[in-house]
C-alpha cells in the first residue's frame, strides 16, 4: 500500500502522489466513506492514476464522481475511460456539455492544426450538471460550486473550507488559462472571475496546473491588470515557447518536495 501524501486534510494531488509530472493537476477529495476526482487529464495517464488510487487503498467503487472543471482536452481527454474504469458519474457545467458529449476537437483544443496538434477526443456523456451555488457533498466534506467563466464558458471552481480549487483562472506566477476564441474565452468574464477570487478569503489556491500556493492578492491583481489591457491588445495567446514555473514545479515533484506552508 502506498502512503497517502495529503496536501491538506482530505486533499491529495496525484502529481505529488506519483512523484512525477502526470499532466494536469488531479485532485482527489477524500470524504472518508467516498471520494471524488477533480479533473483526470490525458487518456494515456488514466491507467496510472487509477492504479495510484488503488495502491493508496481506496475502494474504486466508492468514487462518487469525476468532475470536469472545463472541457479542454488536457483536462478531460481521459474522462470517458476513467468513467468506464471507476464506474463513476461525470459532472460538469451545462456549458461544458456540448464539447464533452460531442468530442469536438476544436472546442476542446484536441486539434490545433497550426501547431501540429491532433489527438483523439473520445466523447463522454455528462451525468450531472453543476451550476453556480450548488453544493457537492462527498462523505463528510462539502464543496461549494463556483461558475468562473472567462478561460472557457463552462469553467468551474470549488470552495472547500479555506481552500479554493481555482481551475485555469490563476496560477502562482500570475499567468492564466489560455485566452482563445475557439474554446469560448471571454476577457470581460475572465476579469470578473478573477475579481471574485481576489475578493474571496480562501487561504490557499489550488490551480489546475502547477504548484498550489498561499493566497497573495498581488498575484491575482497582476493578472487582472494585464487582462484589463488585453481587452484592447492582440499580443496574447498560445504562442509562448515555455513556462519556467512548470519546469521548477516538475523538479520539486520529482525530488519529492511537498509544499511547506508553515509560517516562517
Amino acid at each position: 500500500m502506498l502512503q497517502r501524501k495529503y496536501l491538506f486534510p482530505h486533499v491529495i494531488e496525484l502529481n505529488y502522489q506519483a512523484g512525477r509530472r502526470l499532466g494536469v493537476n488531479v485532485y482527489l477529495i477524500d470524504g472518508g466513506s467516498e471520494f471524488l476526482l477533480i479533473d483526470i487529464g490525458y487518456l494515456d495517464t488514466v491507467p496510472e492514476i487509477v492504479d495510484l488510487i488503488r495502491q493508496m487503498d481506496y475502494n474504486l467503487s466508492t468514487c462518487k464522481m469525476l468532475i470536469a472543471t472545463h472541457a479542454d482536452a488536457d483536462h478531460i481527454q481521459g474522462i470517458a475511460r476513467a468513467k468506464e474504469l471507476l464506474k463513476a458519474k461525470v459532472a460538469a457545467h451545462p456549458l461544458s456539455v456540448e464539447p464533452l458529449e460531442s468530442g469536438d476537437k476544436i472546442m476542446t483544443y484536441a486539434s490545433i492544426k497550426a501547431q501540429g496538434i491532433d489527438i483523439p477526443m473520445p466523447p463522454c456523456k455528462v451525468d450531472l450538471l453543476l451550476k453556480e451555488g450548488d453544493t457537492i457533498a462527498v462523505g463528510g466534506q462539502k464543496l461549494e460550486v463556483w461558475h468562473t467563466p472567462g478561460h472557457t464558458a463552462g469553467q468551474l471552481s470549488f470552495k472547500m473550507g479555506n481552500l479554493l480549487f481555482c481551475g485555469d483562472n490563476i496560477y502562482k506566477d500570475s499567468c492564466v488559462g489560455v485566452i482563445d476564441a475557439h474554446h469560448g474565452s471571454n476577457i470581460p468574464d475572465f476579469i470578473s472571475s478573477l475579481k471574485r477570487i481576489h475578493e474571496d478569503t480562501a487561504d490557499f489556491l489550488l490551480p489546475s496546473h502547477g504548484p498550489v500556493f498561499r493566497r497573495d492578492n498581488r498575484i491575482i491583481q497582476k493578472a487582472i491588470d494585464r487582462l484589463t489591457g488585453y481587452q484592447y491588445m492582440a499580443d496574447f495567446g498560445t504562442c509562448a515557447i515555455g513556462w519556467p514555473l512548470l519546469d521548477e514545479w516538475e523538479k520539486e515533484v520529482i525530488e519529492g518536495r511537498m509544499p511547506d506552508f508553515r509560517k516562517k
